[in-house]
């Protein structure tokens, strides 16, 4: 009989066997673990728990809100808040940072999340994801008195000590690493637990498969023109391969499918509103998602810059995304590099 690993023993041997992570990190992950079980629960029921549609509301970027979308925000904001592992939270549906209230231990890290992502498919029944990302509090001075601010949470990507993502999908499935891999966990609702079903996540270096939204192509930078008209070219191109297009518009299920058989996943900039270097958030999606990829063997960057170098600014930051299979991303890169910059 297959061995079945849970989601509790693999942590328990990343903090005991191998000292990867300490026992506080260890029931956080357990704990946002819980809560996209929860999640999970609401997602399944769909029409019959009156959860779809859209909540009448806006969120601080000015996205209408569905009603999933705050029921899960609130869902991990209760599981979190008093575990005494946390000293803040921040959620890509709130406008500010959600302090621990007093009534409550602070713990020493920090909680990041994307509640829903993938929210226009909820409807439809498309497979949508909670992402998450976990920071410690920096400034670990016991005489420290300033309470945590939103300053503490603008670490680059490669400060997270924890990042992953769940899929509500045909599965239910838990991306997680810990920075020593990339191993997915298998809901088994008979059992309610999580099960190791994959381990050491590899991402191929090439590929012939892409993930982006066509219907932008005219407002797109000279750079990401050139590539995806290369691949459309097939074997009668540069490339002399044939190349598919994947497009599902969650992040969560174009990254778990790259992540399962690679690809490259791209959100680049455009020339609709200019001023903005991208579309999807740099705090709640992009540098979990890359450090993901990255600990699979893949490559995550702005166009220019590796995205888990970048210096956040404010914490709704938006960035330009090209993630997946290395060589291809170098590609994308290079091309981005050699132009100049549009924007």
């Amino acid at each position: 009989m297959t061995e079945h690993i849970s989601l509790t023993r693999y942590l328990v041997e990343q903090q005991r066997v191998h000292g990867r992570i300490p026992s506080e990190l260890r029931l956080l992950i357990e704990i946002v673990a819980r809560a996209c079980k929860r999640i999970a629960i609401q997602v399944n029921k769909g029409a019959l728990g009156e959860v779809l549609g859209s909540a009448g509301s806006e969120n601080v970027q000015g996205e209408v809100q569905k009603k999933l979308d705050i029921i899960a925000n609130e869902v991990l904001i209760d599981a979190n808040e008093w575990g005494g592992h946390l000293a803040a939270m921040a959620s890509e549906e709130m406008e500010g940072i959600y302090v621990v209230p007093n009534r409550y231990p602070q713990g020493e890290y920090l909680l990041m999340f994307d509640p829903l992502d993938g929210s226009s498919n909820i409807d439809v029944n498309v497979s949508i994801g909670t992402i998450f990302s976990v920071l410690r509090k920096p400034n670990e001075d016991p005489t420290r008195i300033e309470p945590v601010c939103e300053s503490d949470f603008l670490q680059p990507g490669q400060a997270q000590v924890a990042a992953g993502y769940c899929i509500y999908g045909p599965q239910t499935t838990l991306v997680l690493t810990v920075g020593n891999g990339v191993a997915m966990f298998t809901l088994d609702r008979e059992q309610g637990a999580w099960v190791l079903t994959q381990e050491n996540v590899t991402i191929p270096a090439d590929t012939q498969e892409f993930a982006i939204n066509m219907s932008n192509l005219r407002h797109w930078d000279e750079p990401v023109k050139r590539y995806i008209d290369e691949c459309l070219q097939g074997r009668e191109g540069p490339r002399g391969k044939d190349f598919n297009m994947r497009w599902i518009a969650s992040m969560v299920a174009d990254v778990h499918r790259i992540l399962t058989r690679g690809g490259v996943f791209m959100y680049p900039w455009d020339k609709r509103e200019p001023n903005k270097p991208g579309k999807l958030r740099l705090m709640y999606e992009a540098n979990p998602m890359g450090w993901l990829v990255e600990q699979a063997g893949g490559a995550a960057t702005n166009g220019r810059q590796r995205i888990l170098e970048i210096q956040p600014t404010e914490l709704h930051q938006r960035v330009s995304v090209v993630l997946g299979s290395k060589n291809e991303v170098d590609r994308v890169t290079r091309y981005h590099l050699e132009a100049p910059q549009a924007a």
